[in-house]
């Protein structure tokens, strides 16, 4: 199975969606929570391409993006192929 992160923050609707997909495709993913702020934050920046929202998600340390993002990748198919990879 793949690796899978996301970055996430306390209470946040879309970060629990995204969860609950992932959840939902037997992944239970490295949570990185970033309510705080601080150096996690900014890493999640840099390796996002710059996008400051979350979640942001990574499969074997590819840039998924976010809770849009991932549903969408599972609706045309190609979220199963990644993570069986």
């Amino acid at each position: 199975m793949a690796q899978v992160e996301i970055y996430t923050k306390a209470f946040c609707p879309y970060c629990s969606r995204a969860m609950r997909l992932l959840a939902d495709k037997g992944v239970t993913p490295e949570e990185v929570d970033i309510t705080m702020g601080g150096p996690r934050r900014q890493e999640m920046i840099q390796r996002a391409n710059g996008r400051t929202t979350v979640p942001q998600v990574f499969i074997d340390g590819r840039h998924i993006g976010g809770s849009d993002d991932l549903v969408a990748l599972d609706r045309a198919g190609g979220l199963d192929p990644l993570l069986a990879a």
